[in-house]
């Protein structure tokens, strides 16, 4: 219906794929057509509606004021075009536009269009299922054309890379069908950085993970980026973090990036740390990592399954709150270089999130989703610690402090009964006597009782 906002996709007549989309789009629905103004074709189909135009598709910077003059408002802007490349592969792809440095194919130098994150993952994530019985990739590409001016959020979504695929009424009717399946999901989107032009890392992140991406740069566009272009790409892809192609790139590019993304105010995530937050509301990742800086800047948060789960079932309200507990750190640290992994299975079996320094040691807070289970599981988690500890020394309990005594080799009581070759000293340690001078020198000659307090909390 003229003058209503709709999702616009739009075709051009000098593009091949472009009137192949269009015209399987036309043959999947009932489409009703609508006067034309300018010799525009006009189709509306519920939410969704086809403009087509004489232009090419890169060049239509404004687009999006033009619908709106013409009473065609558009809430989002898919362009289904070609692709083109010299390998000459079958490929559909989907990518949001913009320049970083000079404009060589549309747009305008060092602008970025409104980026739609959502759109590409509802995209890309259908143009996968559709195609797996054919012989088409399924990929991402970096930002590398026009429009960039369009504040209308939009987004490319091609067939490539020749005529022969351009013609093909399967590829055609993949794209067709996946814009039709199109689904406005919430989730938390990313800022690329590095890897090749068509974002091999990202791609398999949203097609594995709950995150999408707005505007990604490739690896060989990184020594043009700034900052300014960098507070652009955030604001234009409405971006949470950024995700860097680490592998892809120098030790000195990697760390200017950071730097830069730091000052804007937003942190970088590895992919481990994406996978980790995989089916966890975004507004909860948030406020873990702001409190995980807090308590433990050096560590990172590790979500149990069990927490997870909780998190998907909790009803009580949008989002729920972090809390956190604490241990001594000194009986856990004990109790970890005792037996690391009964530790590590116990912190696995509970509904807690827990935090690992970057060597791998655990840090004495564990997170719930609210003050009695974040306790709990520390009281559990303190008496655990008692248990293990207990398995490997004589320990006593007094006032609440743990007692620990120890009984340890002393090469010094050694040396005072003439010892002074290592080798008995691992005779010794064993457990076994040895002679000297005609002496029996017995192992419990040789050692001292060492005694440590931990106080509990």
């Amino acid at each position: 219906m003229k003058g209503e906002l709709k999702v616009t996709i739009v075709c051009s007549t000098q593009d091949r794929a472009s009137q192949n989309i269009k015209n399987c789009l036309l043959s999947l629905r009932k489409w009703n057509p609508e006067s034309s103004k300018d010799e525009l074709g006009v189709f509306d189909y519920k939410e969704f509606r086809i403009v087509e135009i004489a232009q090419p598709l890169i060049f239509q910077d404004g687009l999006d004021k033009k619908l709106y003059d013409w009473g065609y408002p558009a809430s989002l802007i898919i362009f289904a075009s070609k692709h083109r490349s010299k390998d000459m592969r079958a490929i559909l792809t989907v990518h949001s536009t913009g320049n970083v440095n000079e404009a060589k194919f549309g747009g305008t130098p060092k602008k970025l269009s409104q980026a739609a994150p959502q759109a590409v993952r509802s995209l890309l994530r259908s143009l996968k299922t559709l195609s797996e019985n054919e012989e088409y990739e399924v990929t991402l590409e970096c930002t590398h054309h026009g429009p960039s001016d369009l504040d209308v959020p939009s987004v490319f979504i091609e067939i490539g890379s020749t005529e022969a695929q351009w013609l093909d009424e399967v590829a055609g009717r993949i794209v067709a069908n996946a814009i039709l399946l199109l689904k406005d999901d919430e989730s938390p989107v990313a800022v690329g950085f590095g890897g090749t032009h068509y974002a091999p890392r990202q791609t398999a992140l949203i097609l594995s993970t709950d995150v999408t991406f707005g505007h990604i740069f490739p690896t060989h566009a990184l020594h043009e980026i700034d900052e300014s272009m960098i507070k652009q790409a955030f604001a234009r892809s409405g971006a949470d973090f950024a995700y860097l192609d680490r592998k892809s790139m120098k030790g000195e590019e990697r760390e200017n990036l950071t730097r830069m993304i730091e000052r804007i105010g937003f942190e970088t995530l590895k992919e481990s740390d994406i996978k980790e937050m995989d089916g966890i509301p975004w507004e909860f990742c948030m406020q873990l990592r702001k409190r995980v800086k807090e308590v433990c800047p050096s560590g990172k948060p590790v979500m149990t399954n069990g927490i997870k789960c909780a998190l998907s079932s909790c009803q009580t309200c949008i989002c729920p709150k972090v809390k956190i507990a604490k241990i001594n750190p000194s009986l856990l640290c004990e109790a970890e270089k005792l037996d690391r992994n009964r530790l590590k299975s116990f912190l696995s079996e509970h509904n807690i999130a827990y935090i690992e320094y970057e060597d791998g040691r655990f840090a004495h807070v564990l997170i719930g989703l609210d003050d009695s289970c974040a306790r709990l599981a520390a009281q559990e988690l303190n008496n655990e610690c008692i248990e293990i500890i207990k398995k490997n020394y004589n320990v006593s309990l007094d006032k609440g402090t743990l007692q620990i005594c120890e009984k340890k080799f002393s090469p010094e009581l050694a040396k005072s009964f003439g010892i002074d070759d290592e080798k008995l000293y691992g005779i010794l340690a064993r457990g076994e006597s040895v002679i000297i001078n005609g002496k029996t020198i017995n192992p419990e000659m040789v050692y001292e009782t060492i005694k440590r307090g931990i106080k509990l909390n």
